[in-house]
Order: C-alpha cells, then structure tokens, then sequence
C-alpha cells in the first residue's frame, strides 16, 4: 500500500511540472504568435520536448534503475537534470520500496523507517503527507508486517468474493443455510 502511494506521490510531483511546461510553452507560443513568427520548441538529446520528456517519463517512475531500458535511462538522466525535485522524490519512493522488500526485522524496520520520515521531512514534499498520516494512524498493523512479511490480502479477497457471493444471491434470508452454502463452496 505504502509503496502505491509512494509512486502516486511522485507522479503528483512529475504531473506539477508537465502543467508547468505546458502553460510555458503555450505562452511561448502566443508570443510568437504576436511578433508573426514561427514557434519552435526546445528539444532535448532525446528528441523530447519538456512537456514529451515528463509525459513519456511516466512509467520510468514507477521502475526500479536496474529495470530501465537504454532509452529510459538516457531520458531519466535529462529528466532528473532537468528537474531535480523529481529524482528527489523518485529517490525517496524507491528507498521505502526497498525497507519493505528488504527480510528484516521489526526493530531494524523502525529504525529505517524513522529515517526515511526524517529525509521526508527534510524534503518538504507535500504529495508524501498521505504516507505520513498512514503511517501514523495505522502504524501498528504496518509494523506487524515485519514479524511474518504477510499482509492481509488474502483476507480481503476471500472478503470480497463473500460479498460477491451475497450479491449473487441478491441477499441472505436464511443465515444458516447461507453459511452452509458458503462452506461447500469455498471450503
């Protein structure tokens, strides 16, 4: 869940600038407009313009470096150049991913976790503050997650295909015959 919030995060930061670039351009554009001449883009080594460069940067983002493709790298290395709020946010994503997919223990867990709220908090992203509040409202069934590396997803979708189930049936009249039906089916 931290992870998805994480990388939603820092799309909210690449999004900011992509809106940025584009009011930019379009005001680049109008002035060319008004002195009668022909606009022109900046293009980068890519073949990108800025506002390209943040649209097509989009699932570079949610990859790990090691993942990245030959293009992917020489345009994060522009993008990060260009815009180094975005690589600092990038960066912060990736460091929660890897506490969480590192085997470690729940004490060890707090420790790296307490860090990487401290360079939060350094950073001043705002996009982040969704984590934070998690965190800090759900902060002992996180941590439990570090005793056995389960989360309760098989809980929720045994949950869901019940009230799929219930739904089918357009309702329960009869609670017992119900939970019997449920137990022959999933059991």
């Amino acid at each position: 869940m931290f992870n998805k919030l994480a990388f939603e995060a820092v799309q909210e930061v690449r999004i900011k600038y992509r809106w940025e670039e584009i009011e930019k351009e379009n005001t680049r554009y109008l002035e060319a407009k008004k002195q009668e001449r022909t606009y022109t883009p900046i293009y980068f080594e890519t073949g990108d313009s800025p506002k390209q460069l943040l649209a097509r940067s989009r699932y570079l983002l949610f990859k790990s470096p090691h993942k990245w493709t030959d293009s992917q790298k020489s345009r994060a290395k522009i993008l990060f150049k260009e815009y180094p709020d975005i690589e600092k946010a990038y960066y912060l994503s990736n460091s929660l991913s890897s506490i969480y997919n590192q085997k470690i223990t729940k004490g060890v867990a707090l420790t790296k976790l307490a860090h990487w709220f401290k360079d939060l908090e350094e950073s001043g992203f705002k996009s982040f503050a969704t984590i934070r509040r998690t965190f800090e409202h759900n902060y002992n069934s996180i941590i439990n997650y570090f005793d056995q590396r389960e989360t309760n997803a098989f809980a929720e979708s045994f949950n869901a295909k019940i009230k799929d189930f219930r739904r089918n049936y357009r309702g329960v009249t009869d609670t017992s015959f119900f939970l019997f039906r449920l137990v022959k089916i999933f059991a």
